[in-house]
């Protein structure tokens, strides 16, 4: 049998596992997947009665399309980035490498399980949010389409940058905090809490050569009014590039990540996985 078929199994049954085994803790999935739902629904509820620009978009709807936008990016970079330099340091990236195709099959977990999560999360973020926040909603089964197919792109497009810097930080716990300033900036400018139109130009330009600013407008697309177009930089969703820039990161980052995972193994022995182990234990105490 096709050892790499077997190693994409393998990863699909372990990350369903790791998904069954998360609500062993209840407490992490109520501080790590529902509070940041809670938080935007929240903060949405006090300004659902108020809107900006001509196109009469609520500002409650806009931040809970902001919301759906933040939970993907934070799932995809922070999320993965915890998981990798933590199960770096636990030497389970080092025994994926001595299994054959371990790193498709690591990889295909890891993915699997953002997915699932990332479902459940998104969740507990549209049902409420629909039922609460005036004009918020899919729109239609266009809507349903595009925000699935946005999600699932959105999270392949980031899920190698977590994972790349993950493998790459000495210390995961420390390092990963680092992360949310670039993260949280790179969201600042990408039309994600306010209108893009906002920005200078040049900024503009930055933005959309990344990611996030395209998670965001594919997001936009589906769960707000087909008025709120108007506001976006083109005048409208331009869902085609959404889709090509999106899958473009994930294929380019895919490859990138397994380069980075397969070279950080190489450098990484037993007794230096022996190592950053005391090194864990003696930070967590």
């Amino acid at each position: 049998m096709n050892p790499a078929l077997n190693a994409v199994r393998a990863g699909f049954s372990r990350g369903w596992t790791e998904f069954k085994n998360t609500f062993s803790n209840p407490g992490e999935v109520a501080g790590g997947y529902l509070l940041t739902p809670a938080v935007f629904v929240g903060v949405s509820l006090f300004t659902s009665d108020s809107s900006f620009g001509t196109e009469g978009t609520s500002t409650g709807a806009y931040l809970m399309a902001s919301g759906v936008t933040m939970l993907l990016i934070l799932l995809g970079t922070i999320t993965i980035a915890q998981v990798v330099g933590s199960e770096r340091e636990d030497g389970t990236l080092l025994r994926a490498r001595v299994v054959p195709d371990g790193m498709v099959g690591y990889t295909v977990a890891k993915t699997w399980y953002l997915l699932t999560m990332s479902l459940m999360s998104l969740l507990f973020m549209l049902v409420p949010g629909m039922v609460l926040i005036d004009g918020f909603a899919v729109q239609g089964a266009a809507g349903a389409v595009t925000l699935a197919w946005v999600c699932v792109l959105a999270l392949l497009a980031l899920a190698p940058v977590g994972a790349v810097v993950g493998a790459v930080l000495s210390n995961p716990r420390t390092g990963v905090g680092m992360l949310m300033l670039p993260v949280m900036g790179l969201t600042g400018i990408s039309g994600v809490l306010f209108p893009m139109t906002l920005m200078p130009g040049w900024l503009q330009a930055v933005a959309q050569f990344f990611p996030v600013y395209w998670v965001g407008l594919g997001v936009r697309s589906a769960v707000l009014p087909p008025a709120q177009a108007a506001a976006e930089l083109a005048g409208s969703w331009q869902l085609p590039q959404v889709a090509g820039v999106l899958a473009l990161w994930a294929v380019v980052g895919f490859a990138a990540a397994q380069w980075v995972l397969r070279r950080m193994t190489r450098k990484t022995s037993g007794s230096r996985v022996q190592q950053a182990r005391e090194k864990a234990m003696q930070r967590a105490y």
